[in-house]
């Protein structure tokens, strides 16, 4: 644990240094001000005003921000390293593969969730000063929301990074999983379900098989319960798990993904050529 915990910290401290994470900071702390300075806070959408209506503005701009920030930093760890001849340093001290692996994982997901999250949670103390009504329920959600959208796409770039040659073959690797998740959501679905003629349930079910849907529709259901935005497929989610397990289902789904694709990384990384 001491040697997966020194890892860590020396990713933190390399994130802390580069370049992608001043933009990565500055783009969320940005949205937040930005929202308020457009006096976001003052209009309503479906019932959502003051902070609540902030809120919703911020989590849809982050599932479209949070990934591909996520991937493309991420890709470039392990197969960075790879190419700069760390290994070679690596396998010359006293840290084990596992450590070294994890505590990187460990280091990179604080380093991109925490900023995210400190940008929302700014948001607090200026509503308060403002006067505005602080949902903290909603506040609850959407923190676990992104903490387990940053953990579904850490392990997904870990995966990436551990199993690509070259950080250029791990970028494009990246963008092409980012662009594949996009492109598989309710309008690519729709069309494939037309001209093939295959069952709602089967095309409702590839759809919630994508972790951007599935984020994509958490967030809605906020705002909407009764997900009438959805259309007919709105019934198939509702029938098989309810307003509440689909919160549930919204949370423990990325994060397993995650998990298993981190796992596949560590066992990819273990078993590969390492110099």
């Amino acid at each position: 644990m001491n040697t997966l915990w020194l890892t860590a910290q020396l990713d933190i401290s390399e994130s802390l240094r580069s370049r992608w994470f001043a933009i990565y900071s500055l783009v969320f702390g940005g949205i937040v001000a930005l929202l308020f300075l457009f006096g976001l806070t003052e209009s309503r959408v479906l019932g959502f005003i003051g902070l609540s209506r902030l809120l919703v503005t911020y989590i849809q701009l982050t599932m479209a921000i949070l990934p591909i920030f996520v991937l493309i930093t991420t890709v470039r760890s392990v197969a960075g390293d790879r190419e700069a001849g760390v290994y070679e340093y690596l396998l010359s001290l006293p840290v084990s593969l596992s450590s070294w692996f994890w505590g990187k994982i460990l280091g990179r997901y604080l380093v991109i969730f925490l900023p995210v999250f400190v940008a929302m949670a700014a948001a607090i103390p200026i509503a308060v000063v403002q006067g505005i009504d602080v949902p903290w329920e909603l506040f609850g959600y959407y923190t676990l929301l992104l903490a387990a959208m940053a953990a579904c796409f850490l392990g997904l770039g870990m995966l990436i990074s551990a199993l690509a040659r070259t950080t250029d073959v791990a970028q494009g690797a990246a963008f092409m999983t980012w662009l594949t998740l996009l492109l598989f959501i309710d309008l690519i679905l729709l069309g494939v379900m037309i001209q093939g003629r295959i069952s709602p349930e089967v095309a409702v079910g590839i759809a919630l098989a994508n972790p951007l849907q599935v984020f994509r529709t958490a967030a809605l259901a906020l705002f909407d319960p009764q997900l009438i935005v959805l259309g007919p497929s709105a019934y198939v989610i509702l029938d098989t798990f309810g307003a509440f397990g689909y919160k549930i289902y919204a949370l423990v789904y990325p994060v397993v993904v995650g998990a298993i694709a981190a796992t596949l990384g560590y066992m990819a990384f273990k078993r590969g050529d390492l110099p």
